[in-house]
């Protein structure tokens, strides 16, 4: 250490300077490079591996529920055409036509809707007493889509 020290005082005014801003700049590449990005990179791949977890528990619950409910049917009260008028009102969706036909069936039409929000619609109609026999939709060019329905009450 006295050697290093006696190696110091040897130097001019303006090379300790130069020694010590370099020594000071070593120090914080260090401090930066060996604390601080890994330390980072783990808070990151912490925070993404959280939000995984957070969206595949979701998608558990979500089947675990569907499970559940799997079992349950809920009995349709009223006619086919008031239950379906009330489940759509409920979603949000505009009925353009409501037609009873024979047989218990019920024709209905949508003008417009967002495709996703119409699938999840119809796959809840299931478990509020409705079966749906038939669907077709049609795009309207503006993102949204045209819905052509017959359901019927489920039997048993």
């Amino acid at each position: 250490m006295t050697g290093l020290r006696a190696w110091f005082d040897g130097r001019s005014l303006r090379e300790k300077r130069l020694l010590l801003v370099m020594v000071g700049l070593a120090a914080l590449t260090i401090v930066w490079a060996g604390i601080v990005r890994p330390v980072r990179d783990g808070l990151s791949s912490a925070r993404e591996r959280h939000a995984d977890a957070v969206v595949r528990f979701a998608e558990t619950e979500r089947a675990v529920d569907a499970i559940h409910g799997a079992g349950r049917r809920v009995p349709l009260t009223g006619t086919p055409a008031d239950a379906l008028r009330a489940q759509a009102e409920s979603a949000g969706f505009v009925l353009a036509t409501l037609d009873e036909q024979s047989g218990g069936r019920v024709h209905a039409t949508i003008q417009a809707a967002r495709p996703a929000a119409l699938s999840r619609w119809l796959a809840r109609l299931e478990s509020g007493g409705l079966l749906v026999e038939s669907a077709t939709w049609r795009d309207n060019g503006d993102g949204s889509v045209a819905a052509d329905l017959t359901v019927r009450a489920r039997t048993s």
